[in-house]
């Protein structure tokens, strides 16, 4: 049977970090909200099993806010995603803050079921930002794998306090 553990991300982690995020990602660099961020320089946690990397989360905290930048979960239906959204809850939760949130696009309809399911709620639709997100990163593909066009971004959160 798997075990899995969990640690901060560590500087030793930034090289792979930023080659899987130019890989599944376009660039190194994430856009959302019209704001730009390095996730190999973002906190973080990552989960392993048996020393190999199975997902991994980064966050940034500011005021009393925690967004989430970017969720990996390498392998499904087995917790991963779920328990590093607890570890970063946590942090939040220390540093004060009594929102977390993140924002995914229209067309990811499974990151969409999964956060509501673990407790996130919908609080709002900035249609037409993606357009405005590729300005910064001109990467972001105007359709997806299934030919949906990639246009707005749902904002979800969950209330900490």
């Amino acid at each position: 049977m798997s075990q899995h553990t969990f640690r901060p991300l560590s500087a030793k982690d930034q090289k792979w970090v930023s080659k899987y995020t130019a890989e599944h990602w376009g660039a190194e660099v994430v856009v959302v909200h019209q704001a730009k961020y390095w996730p190999a320089e973002c906190p973080g946690f990552v989960g392993e099993d048996q020393g190999n990397v199975v997902g991994w989360i980064t966050y940034q905290i500011e005021g009393d806010s925690c967004e989430i930048i970017t969720l990996n979960s390498l392998v499904e239906g087995r917790g991963i995603g779920t328990a590093l959204i607890n570890l970063v809850k946590y942090e939040a939760l220390k540093s004060g803050c009594t929102r977390l949130w993140l924002i995914t696009t229209n067309n990811n309809t499974q990151a969409l079921r999964f956060f509501q399911r673990i407790g996130f709620r919908f609080s709002g639709l900035n249609v037409g930002a993606v357009d405005e997100d590729r300005k910064l990163k001109p990467e972001i593909p105007l359709v997806d794998e299934a030919g949906i066009p990639i246009r707005g971004e749902w904002v979800l959160e969950i209330a900490l306090k």
